[in-house]
């Protein structure tokens, strides 16, 4: 298990290979879900601290997509194949 930190933008102090994993921590969020994409898109649905998910997209260690309230990982994951994220 692995713990990252974001600016917003970017994880922090990451090399541009290290790939994030399942139960890593992200700003203090687990992950709990991980999906790669043919154009090397990473989106990994994190637990939030008061139980909601967040969905992050990562281009390499870029942070191009973020949302997060989900209610669940079901919805969470609904409204990524739906374009919504």
């Amino acid at each position: 298990m692995a713990t990252y930190i974001s600016d917003g933008k970017k994880l922090l102090d990451v090399e541009y290979d290290v790939v994030v994993e399942l139960n890593d921590t992200i700003d203090g969020m687990r992950v709990i879900s991980k999906h790669t994409e043919a154009s090397n898109e990473v989106v990994l649905f994190l637990l939030e601290l008061g139980g909601f998910i967040s969905c992050y997209i990562l281009d390499e260690n870029y942070l191009v997509g973020r949302v997060s309230g989900f209610k669940n990982l079901a919805d969470a994951i609904e409204s990524y194949n739906l374009g919504e994220v």
